[in-house]
């Protein structure tokens, strides 16, 4: 028995018998065959277009072509010349619109700023019209310049007419030593620099006045005597000047110096340290009389008020320090305290 078998090109589709596998492996087989024949059709095709191509020269194709000032070979996507220079213009079209634009806001920026200033100049003006300030003829000549300007400036023509209509003027009756005034703050420092120095030279005068000192060696009786020394001196310098004074007639203060001694007045013990001119300027006040008075005087007026203080003064001792202590639980030492300025004694009491 012969089989008949058809001619498929070798497609491996047969069996072991030598028949074909079925009717769709066939037709899959026509399939990729008529693909094949179709992309051999295209490959000849674009063979044959290869061979019209004309080559451009190496110059032409590196050539550059300025368009408004750019590069040709801007990437603006896949798009054609003419897409590209329209591109391009329109962006020219663009940022010259949006040049112009910031060209008008900054015109009307500087005329606001020009508005502003000049209004802020009116108001200066304003203001300055209305500051108080004793300069009164000079102010009126500056307000009618002003008025006579801005008629000019309004007319175009310059006039001698001065018109000066609804103006404020300062008024000098008005206290304006309130208000900041850096000559007048200079002249009261001067003034102050002055009265510092004045009183300074008069203290130092005082201080070289001569007040004369009563005052009584006092070894448990009194043996007065009187000694002249500057205001300016302290106790310890009268001490050491009234020591050599007593010296000549009491041979136990020629060993000793003034810090040995002590000086007690009106019951007071004042420290060595404090100058007459001190209790003389602060009127300082013992417990029997005034700590400023240095000679001696009794109250002799006939009628006595009690509404008035006593004015007596007595005068002073100056006695050893080892006596004192010998002797401070007896009268008068038992009666003696120390300087306190901070202490004041209201009423004087003498016993």
């Amino acid at each position: 028995m012969d089989v008949k078998v058809k001619d498929v090109k070798d497609t491996g589709v047969f069996t072991q018998e030598g028949n074909v596998s079925g009717s769709r492996a066939a037709s899959l087989t026509k399939q990729r065959q008529k693909q094949r024949e179709e992309f051999e059709q295209k490959k000849a095709e674009l063979e044959g277009s290869k061979d019209k191509v004309q080559l451009k020269s190496v110059n032409d194709r590196f050539k550059k072509e300025i368009v408004g000032g750019e590069s040709n070979s801007k990437a603006y996507g896949l798009k054609t010349r003419e897409e590209f220079l329209r591109i391009q213009a329109e962006e020219k079209n663009h940022d010259a619109k949006a040049l112009e634009a910031l060209k008008e806001q900054e015109e009307r920026m500087a005329a606001r700023v020009k508005r502003k200033k000049k209004k802020k100049a009116s108001q200066q003006r304003k203001k300055s019209r209305m500051m108080l300030s004793f300069n009164t003829e000079e102010d009126e000549e500056d307000i009618e310049q002003e008025t006579e300007k801005s008629a000019t400036d309004a007319s175009g023509i310059d006039t001698d007419k001065k018109v000066v209509e609804n103006v404020v003027t300062k008024n000098p009756d008005v206290r304006t030593d309130f208000l900041p005034d850096r000559k007048r703050d200079e002249d009261k420092a001067k003034e102050i620099e002055r009265l510092k120095k004045e009183w300074l030279e008069k203290q130092i005068a005082l201080k070289k006045e001569m007040v004369e000192i009563t005052y009584s060696y006092w070894d448990g009786s009194g043996h007065r005597r009187t000694i002249t020394v500057p205001k300016g001196s302290t106790i310890g310098e009268f001490l050491e000047k009234a020591r050599q004074d007593l010296a000549k007639d009491f041979f136990e203060l020629r060993k000793q110096n003034g810090s040995d001694l002590m000086y007690v007045k009106e019951d007071i013990i004042i420290p060595s340290d404090i100058s007459f001119y001190d209790l003389i300027v602060t009127k300082a006040r013992g417990k029997s009389g005034p700590l400023f008075h240095f000679d001696v005087h009794d109250d002799i007026r006939l009628v006595n008020d009690a509404r008035i203080e006593k004015d007596e003064s007595h005068p002073g001792k100056v006695c050893e320090r080892s006596w004192y202590e010998k002797s401070k639980h007896i009268f008068p030492a038992s009666r003696w305290e120390a300087y306190d300025p901070d202490k004041t004694y209201s009423k004087y009491t003498i016993k």
